[in-house]
């Protein structure tokens, strides 16, 4: 699969904390690359803010089994395959979902190699599905936005867009360039859509993960060793989980954060901070 940045284990009985967003419940919130790893921690934390939750993946089989996991909750999210890098598609799939409130911008790939042995078709994977496939639903979700504007009594914005980015929109990353690229071109993606659309009351900022543990990036949290070299990258001393992702995005979705937009907020343990400078470099 490649839709769904990480690929979490299947356990979604992880307790999740109880719904304390009053101005989530009832919302209709799309999360794209939903049916795995940070994506299907996102899944879950809005549902279980009572938030009518679709979320859209190519890996069925996951996602199924996400959605099946979650089924007695009262407001059970659903499940709707979608490849987003075709845009009939994608146009097909916003008008069957119908009105959305919320749009979370999760779904994105690597396909590694270095600079100089990087294909052309690994470069254009990488863009159309992590920074393309932002472009796509976000401009669905804002015609929908724009056509409904503000209804205060849903919620203080006419929309809001997260878009899923990484440390590596400000980190350079050898190895991974069409990574680092995609997520640096999401990072002014946001920034220019939040710039255009808040006039019109609609809110868009990103949430960057640092190194979160799924089976993705298993080599580098693996082993005691791995784990110890990747800790030396994080001040606060542990690896991420997806609910540190997903807590921040029910936050930054929430009215709550109403007076927020052209953000970036960083879930990192401090990987930004550059530890290799904490004594004087």
């Amino acid at each position: 699969s490649y839709f769904g940045e990480q690929t979490l284990e299947k356990n979604y009985n992880t307790p999740r904390e109880q719904a304390i967003y009053p101005s989530l419940a009832g919302k209709r919130v799309v999360v794209t690359g939903g049916g795995s790893g940070i994506g299907a921690g996102i899944v879950e934390a809005f549902a279980r803010q009572g938030a009518l939750v679709t979320f859209l993946d190519i890996a069925e089989k996951d996602s199924r089994a996400l959605a099946a996991s979650l089924a007695a909750l009262p407001a059970p999210p659903a499940f709707v395959p979608c490849d987003l890098t075709d845009l009939p598609k994608v146009a097909q799939t916003f008008e069957i979902i119908g009105p959305v409130d919320i749009l979370i911008n999760n779904a994105g790939l690597q396909q590694d190699a270095p600079f100089q042995e990087m294909s052309l078709q690994q470069w254009e994977r990488v863009i159309s599905v992590n920074l393309t496939g932002q472009f796509l639903c976000a401009r669905e979700a804002a015609r929908e936005f724009l056509r409904r504007g503000v209804v205060p009594e849903v919620s203080r914005a006419a929309g809001k867009i997260i878009c899923m980015s990484s440390v590596h929109e400000v980190i350079p990353w050898a190895g991974h360039v069409n990574y680092a690229a995609s997520k640096g071109g999401i990072m002014q993606l946001m920034k220019s859509m939040a710039q255009e659309l808040a006039p019109q009351k609609i809110r868009v900022n990103s949430i960057a993960p640092g190194a979160i543990q799924t089976p993705i990036n298993r080599a580098a949290w693996g082993t005691p060793e791995a784990l110890a070299a990747l800790l030396k990258l994080i001040p606060d001393g542990r690896i991420g989980e997806p609910d540190d992702i997903a807590r921040a995005a029910v936050w930054l979705a929430s009215d709550q954060s109403d007076y927020i937009t052209g953000a970036t907020i960083f879930v990192d343990g401090g990987m930004t901070l550059y530890p290799g400078f904490a004594t004087g470099g």
